[in-house]
């Protein structure tokens, strides 16, 4: 396996380690939100939110059921949207 980084000037080394930085940090935020609507809203808390009603139900249930997925789905369009613009910020958008 052939190491790129010994080809890259200093500043583009740099500059990779920024962007892929930049990725892995929306990915985690991305995991952290999806976990804590998912797992969260929907088993850990749902006693606590039983007793508010939305759609005909609980909001517990309806994240368990409906919302995390809407939120994920959220999360994927958000996170293509995000990274477009920091691929046009470090110039490795598509064309």
């Amino acid at each position: 396996m052939v190491d790129d980084s010994t080809k890259m000037a200093p500043n583009q080394v740099e500059a990779s380690k920024n962007y892929w930085a930049a990725n892995i940090r929306m990915i985690a935020i991305s995991l952290v939100i999806w976990a804590l609507v998912s797992f969260g809203f929907g088993i850990l808390l749902r006693p606590m939110l039983s007793g508010i009603p939305i759609g005909g139900t609980d909001l517990g249930f309806w994240f368990a059921q409906q919302g995390s997925i809407l939120v994920f789905l959220a999360l994927i369009f958000f996170y293509a949207w995000r990274m477009n613009k920091v691929d046009q910020q470090f110039g490795v958008e598509e064309e």
